[in-house]
C-alpha cells in the first residue's frame, strides 16, 4: 500500500447534517450518536459540531454530508466535506408563518 493511501486510512470519517452555511468555503456539520450513560446506563443522544471545509460552497443548509479529519486549515476548521450523501428537501409551498 502506498504511503498517501496509508496516510488516508488513519484519518476518521463522521457524518452528519449541515446546520449552518453562511460563512464562504465554510459548513457547520453536526454529528449525533447515541451513548449509554456510564452510571444509570441510560441510553442519550449526543451531539457535536464541526467546521468543514467546502471549497466549492456546494453543501447546503439542511444536507447530510460525509466529512473527514485532516490538518488545521484554520483556527477551528480541522475537518472537510468529502461528499454529500443526500440533498435536502427543499418544499415549494411557503412556511406557515402564524
Amino acid at each position: 500500500m502506498s504511503e498517501p493511501a496509508k496516510r488516508l486510512n488513519r484519518r476518521r470519517f463522521l457524518e452528519g447534517t449541515v446546520v449552518s452555511d453562511k460563512m464562504n468555503k465554510t459548513r457547520v456539520v453536526q454529528v449525533r450518536w447515541t451513548a449509554k450513560h456510564s452510571k444509570y446506563l441510560k441510553i442519550m443522544q449526543r451531539a457535536a459540531k464541526y467546521k468543514a471545509h467546502d471549497e466549492k460552497n456546494a453543501a447546503k443548509l439542511g444536507d447530510v454530508v460525509r466529512i473527514m479529519e485532516t490538518r488545521p486549515l484554520s483556527k477551528d476548521k480541522r475537518w472537510i466535506i468529502m461528499d454529500i450523501v443526500q440533498k435536502a428537501v427543499v418544499s415549494d409551498q411557503p412556511a406557515n408563518l402564524i
